[in-house]
């Protein structure tokens, strides 16, 4: 399940990355989350959050191919609901990233609301461990 349409902004010295989702109707969540008023839920906006991240860490030398898990979710607040028609904006900017954990800062907006903020932190296995 993929979050993120395209990064529309990538910037390796300022640690930071922008990406875009464009929330539809047709979403598998947008019938039943809520029957007649359908809102994206939370944990995907973190989701789409985390996936902008992942993209972050593959542009970095030395990771290849491996995969970060999550390793924890703070500070998460919601602040706006999302809906069919809006336009989610993931900027994420990480404040740690080494070999084997990193952790970032992630907010997701509509038309420069805040609807989600939360600071994400991963581990990142041994290269083959996952396979």
């Amino acid at each position: 399940m993929l979050m993120v349409d395209r990064i529309v902004e990538y910037d390796a010295e300022a640690k930071r990355i922008v990406g875009i989702k464009g929330i539809t109707a047709t979403e598998f969540w947008a019938q039943g989350h809520f029957p007649g008023l359908p809102v994206l839920p939370g944990v995907l906006q973190v989701e789409a959050l985390a996936q902008t991240m992942a993209v972050y860490v593959a542009k970095q030398p030395g990771f290849g191919d491996r995969i970060g898990l999550f390793a924890a979710i703070d500070e998460t607040r919601f602040k706006r609901i999302v809906v069919p028609g809006d336009v989610l904006r993931l900027e994420v900017t990480m404040e740690k990233l080494g070999s084997r954990f990193g952790r970032g800062r992630g907010v997701a907006s509509v038309d420069g609301e805040v609807a989600c903020e939360a600071t994400l932190s991963f581990v990142i296995p041994p290269e083959g461990v996952l396979r």
